[in-house]
């Protein structure tokens, strides 16, 4: 079956990836303590999450806004103002209209970005050629420190969040909806890539490349390596997200991936 894209798809991608930020902030959160200060709180039927100590925008937004949840705006707006961090609001396609943009255009909100969501089923996915000298593994938990390392510098992060990293993706270690790689080229570090996987779902939910191993097939590697996992699990979906038009999106496309929709953030100061 090909499918193609309609507002049922469309809220169920949104799911898929609401589900993801949930369940690793959620494992984040019960921590002993909670160190990174998460809170997740559920506002009419949209999602705020917060991270007090993870830094960027990642972790702390709000997910499933829509025009009939327009009356809690205000509620969502207060819950982050007493956390003195900004809102910001994922808006898909399908869950936007005319009078909410302009409803949140005079509350002061503008858009400030856009971010894709690609989606396939596993029939339509393509095998992508692996590079000689490249090697996918799956991870261990001795491996979480390496992981730290190669996320951070990947994403050109500071060095001193590597450990933070590390402990709050450790957490997800054997939870069955989570599965973590390295990977290697000639047996040197190169990139890490993250799957989730609920309800057949699949969410290529996180990748990174080193810098130095760029433009060399370690993502598509990572991508197929993935992909393999997502078929093992019967998913019935394999859904991802990257910045629009980026190398992460092409790589994905060249899979197999098509884009489904491209969401637009709004945030206010």
């Amino acid at each position: 079956m090909n499918l193609v894209m309609k507002s049922d798809l469309a809220e169920r991608l949104d799911q898929a990836e609401t589900d993801v930020l949930h369940s690793r902030l959620t494992a984040i959160k019960n921590r002993d303590g909670n160190p990174m200060g998460v809170e997740i709180k559920r506002i009419g039927q949209t999602t705020a999450f917060f991270a007090r100590n993870i830094p960027g925008p990642s972790f702390n937004l709000v997910k499933g806004f829509k025009e009939a949840e327009a009356e809690v705006l205000d509620q969502i707006v207060d819950f982050y103002q007493g956390k003195g961090i900004p809102i910001r609001l994922e808006i898909t396609p399908s869950n936007g209209s005319s009078d909410l943009l302009k409803m949140l255009h005079q509350k002061g909100f503008y858009q400030c970005d856009f971010h894709t969501t690609l989606f396939a089923e596993p029939s339509d996915l393509k095998d992508l050629p692996i590079h000689a000298g490249i090697d996918i593994r799956r991870m261990k938990r001795e491996d979480f420190d390496l992981f730290g390392e190669v996320y951070t510098k990947g994403f050109g992060m500071p060095g001193f969040l590597s450990q933070g990293i590390a402990e709050n993706n450790e957490v997800l270690y054997g939870n069955e909806n989570w599965v973590f790689y390295l990977a290697f080229v000639n047996n040197d570090p190169a990139g890490i890539g993250v799957i989730f996987m609920e309800e057949g779902v699949a969410n290529l939910a996180a990748a990174a490349v080193l810098p130095s191993f760029r433009n060399r097939g370690v993502h598509s590697a990572l991508i197929q390596a993935r992909i393999c996992q997502a078929i093992t699990n019967n998913a019935g979906l394999v859904t991802g997200q990257a910045r629009f038009g980026s190398a992460s999106q092409n790589n994905m496309e060249k899979a197999g991936l098509k884009i489904g929709y491209t969401k637009a953030i709004w945030i206010r100061e």
